[in-house]
């Protein structure tokens, strides 16, 4: 993916603030264009990584060469009653303690990884990512991880199969946000 910023005219004075503790420290522009584009290398959001997958094979998870096809390999860097209680489809299992140890003979070398944990609340994806870009890995972590994997509606499977609950409300656009129009059915993306 390659990203585009124009520069065009400088922007204009900012209006008074009524909230000036809040900016009484605020990056310039080229300060904050380096720090946003510098995450956005590091991370990814459920829908990117959805729309990604989007016509994988689910079962290529299991294939050590399994992000051939997709130029990028998704790991699942929680336990293994975690994993067996739902995970993404294609995910490879990885627990992170043992990234180090495992990681060379699973995943090939130079690949890129995108890693997940349960959520936001756990910072597991952030040493995974870690262990991932020690070991020479681009490597980007799935924001909101499994947790809202499930809440923004994708499919999911489990020891038991495949699985999937409706779209939480607050990650699905609300009947009353759209007009009374139809709401999605499905996982949707913030088309942000």
């Amino acid at each position: 993916m390659t990203e585009t910023i124009t520069a065009t005219q400088p922007a204009a004075a900012p209006a008074p603030s009524r909230a000036p503790e809040l900016f009484a420290h605020v990056a310039d522009r080229d300060a904050a264009i380096a720090h946003f584009r510098g995450r956005l290398g590091f991370e990814a959001d459920v829908s990117d990584v959805a729309a990604a997958l989007a016509g994988a094979d689910p079962g290529a998870g299991s294939d050590p060469d399994a992000g051939s096809a997709l130029g990028f390999v998704l790991v699942d860097t929680r336990s293994e009653a975690s994993w067996a209680q739902g995970h993404v489809p294609g995910a490879v299992h990885l627990p992170g303690r043992r990234i180090a140890a495992e990681a060379s003979s699973r995943i090939p070398a130079g690949m890129p990884v995108v890693v997940y944990c349960w959520g936001p609340g756990c910072n597991g994806a952030t040493r995974a990512a870690l262990e991932f870009a020690m070991l020479g890995h681009p490597v980007k972590e799935m924001l909101g991880g499994f947790e809202y994997w499930v809440r923004e509606g994708f499919a999911y499977d489990t020891a038991d199969g495949r699985a999937q609950l409706a779209a939480d409300p607050l990650t699905n656009v609300a009947e009353a946000e759209l007009g009374g129009g139809a709401v999605a059915d499905g996982a949707i993306s913030c088309a942000c």
